[in-house]
């Protein structure tokens, strides 16, 4: 792992949910992909490509954070979740072009010399997010986070999941963080499965304070306010979370 990520050179931005009458800030977009390890691939090999090579690359190209995260458990196959910030669209786009990129090509080249015999992973794939207003940047995780949950909320329409990203906008967001669950980012998926839905990660020290702060939100007098109103009924019809480890 290169000295400059492990130490920390793409740190996550502090963030203080804004006023709703404040100025609405350019929101970030979020790039999610998880790699389905090959089975005996070498994950070592793997993160040390995404974090030694492809991740400087793809800062120097326009992306402003990077986390990679792996299962909490035994899966199988083993999987690896990597999470890359984006200021804006137009970094995205810009950060596409890798194949232009000298310095990445001189960088891969022993990654790519890799013979059919040594692939590291069967496929991965890829889901794009476009941040919420209500918390358009990233934040940092606790201190000593070892838990982070990554939750999926579609609903059965996209009128549904727009009233649902309302709510957190409206008032939700600062009743987690009121309550301990503490977010990293919020985002709309406008590339990705499970469409309509909205995804968001939120971390813990333990399990322990997970399902205490949990219960803390569920029992909070403003979420039971707010999830009674007319307007936010319905607007969630399947949840899909896991529960990963950071590994950089």
């Amino acid at each position: 792992m290169s000295s400059a990520i492990a130490a920390g050179a793409l740190p996550l931005a502090s963030l203080s949910i804004p006023s709703r009458r404040a100025a609405v800030e350019e929101k970030e977009f979020y790039e999610i992909r998880t790699y389905e390890m090959k089975f005996r691939g070498s994950q070592t090999v793997l993160r040390g490509y995404l974090n030694d090579v492809l991740a400087p690359s793809l800062v120097r190209l326009g992306a402003s954070k990077w986390m990679i995260f792996g299962d909490i458990g035994n899966a199988d196959p083993a999987k690896l979740y990597v999470f890359i910030a984006y200021p804006n669209g137009k970094a995205y786009l810009q950060a596409q072009n890798l194949q232009n990129d000298a310095s990445y090509i001189a960088a891969s080249s022993e990654y790519n010399a890799l013979p059919p015999d040594q692939t590291l992973y069967n496929r991965f794939s890829s889901s794009l997010l476009l941040a919420f207003d209500g918390m358009p940047k990233m934040m940092d995780p606790v201190d000593g986070a070892t838990l982070f949950e990554l939750r999926t909320y579609e609903g059965y329409s996209e009128d549904a999941v727009r009233r649902k990203i309302k709510m957190f906008n409206d008032g939700e967001i600062e009743i987690f963080l009121k309550t301990g669950l503490s977010p990293v980012f919020f985002g709309e998926m406008i590339i990705g499965p499970y469409r309509p839905c909205l995804t968001y990660m939120i971390n813990f020290k333990d399990m322990d304070e997970h399902d205490a702060n949990w219960k803390n939100f569920i029992a909070h007098p403003e979420w039971k306010a707010m999830n009674g109103k007319e307007e936010y009924a319905n607007t969630v019809s399947n949840i899909r979370k896991l529960f990963l480890h950071r590994l950089s």
